[in-house]
């Protein structure tokens, strides 16, 4: 009896998901529009989002459904690491101090970069980053744990160059990008290693195309090597202000 619930209680979550993912992407909106972005019958759609609604997980105003606080709340709960979430809290609100730089720490997730914290800076106006974005795997920060990771197809195509790219990278142990994604914002990252010695997540440094990035690698390699000791001793690390 048990197993043969288990295909119907397998599509309920997965247009449960669906719809979570069709709000992700819009916003916020009314059940028509959620039905035609999940592919959802509108019936089904519109019972999905009455039980995630009465679960806190959405939301409803006027006729449109958003994200709700409980989604949130447990969202929030996430991190790509153990303990990495606190070791990072401290050492990136200071190379956001000293540098003036958006300051992220990002992972790859589903061949993308993900944002897993932010502290906004100057390109904020710009460029607003926040936990939760996500991006082409070709970042500073995505270019960094690419190079360390093993072939995915999820990354697509490789550009030319990149095993050279990805060995100059693994030598250097920093990653750039000098506007190559975003008009006006480049990046320097740097990783963040586990207890085993591999990258897990990178730092990441968003600046304006002013003046050479070099100038900030030694702040963002830094704030890196203080996460990667918090991971591995369990103790706070010394940073020093570059």
């Amino acid at each position: 009896m048990r197993d043969a619930a288990r295909p119907g209680a397998r599509s309920v979550l997965e247009g449960a998901f669906a719809l979570l993912g069709a709000i992700e992407r819009l916003g916020q909106a009314g059940v028509t529009r959620l039905a035609v972005e999940s592919g959802l019958p509108k019936a089904t759609a519109h019972r999905l989002l009455q039980q995630l609604t009465e679960l806190g997980a959405v939301e409803r105003t006027r006729g449109q459904y958003r994200m709700g606080p409980k989604l949130f709340r447990l969202g929030q709960a996430w991190q790509p690491h153990p303990r990495l979430g606190a070791a990072a809290r401290a050492p990136l609100r200071r190379l956001a101090t000293a540098t003036g730089a958006t300051v992220t720490l990002a992972v790859l997730r589903e061949g993308r970069t993900l944002i897993a914290q932010a502290s906004p800076g100057e390109l904020d106006a710009r460029l607003p980053v926040r936990a939760g974005s996500v991006f082409p795997w070709a970042t500073a920060a995505g270019k960094l744990l690419v190079a360390e990771a093993r072939p995915n197809p999820l990354f697509g195509p490789l550009p030319p160059g990149w095993r050279w790219e990805a060995a100059s990278i693994q030598e250097r142990g920093i990653a750039f990008d000098r506007q190559e994604l975003v008009e006006g914002v480049s990046c320097v990252a740097a990783p963040v290693l586990g207890p085993r010695g591999r990258p897990v997540a990178a730092v990441c440094a968003l600046v304006g195309p002013e003046g050479p990035l070099e100038r900030f690698s030694e702040a963002v390699r830094q704030a890196g090597c203080a996460i990667s000791g918090v991971l591995r001793t369990g103790r706070s690390a010394q940073w020093n202000r570059a």
